[in-house]
């Protein structure tokens, strides 16, 4: 079992890092200080692509971030420094779509359930058939283990950073990656 443990992460790994870097070839964040418009035109797409992997929802993922970068501006003068913006908009990205996804559940329990695949063309297009299985698979995930995954390896951010941006303790952040690895490589057939 560990070893398949470990082929999943790889595979995730893989597959987010490769969306990261598509993404953004380069994530340093400039020494000058930002204005919020530099903020929106650096971080827009990363934060866009991170609700995707969140919501699997294109469009609603452009209203999470916008609605992000609403309380951003709100809070402005509120904020330390660039990399405390970055930190704020990620978390309100993750709470954002943590509520679309709770107001589905409750719209799903009103209307019959019915698959769609929200990916866009240019997304899937991108991705070769083993990380359209891994995407595929992340979105059968249990809520806290994708986005556990998602932030680890297409936010690349640290299990404190994860902790942070979710609202839980270090351990549950390590916990619930070791047990999304697992679901994963059986969701997978691995």
């Amino acid at each position: 079992m560990a070893g398949d443990s470990h082929s999943a992460e790889r595979s995730v790994e893989r597959t987010l890092g490769h969306l990261r870097t598509l993404d953004s070839p380069s994530t340093q964040i400039p020494a000058l200080p930002l204005t919020l418009e530099d903020l929106y035109r650096q971080q827009r797409m990363r934060m866009v692509r991170l609700a995707i992997l969140l919501v699997d929802d294109p469009a609603t993922a452009e209203d999470v971030v916008q609605e992000a970068f609403t309380g951003l501006y709100r809070n402005w003068s509120g904020l330390r420094d660039a990399k405390a913006a970055i930190g704020y908009l990620r978390t309100a990205v993750v709470n954002g779509s943590r509520s679309v996804l709770r107001r589905r559940k409750t719209a799903r329990e009103y209307q019959p359930p019915h698959q769609t695949d929200a990916r866009s063309a240019e997304s899937l297009a991108m991705l070769t058939a083993e990380h359209q299985a891994v995407v595929a698979a992340l979105g059968q995930l249990p809520r806290r283990q994708r986005e556990v995954l998602v932030l680890r390896y297409y936010g690349d951010l640290s299990e404190a950073e994860i902790a942070e941006a979710t609202g839980v303790s270090r351990g549950t952040v390590k916990s619930t990656a070791s047990r999304g690895l697992g679901a994963l490589q059986k969701l997978m057939g691995n």
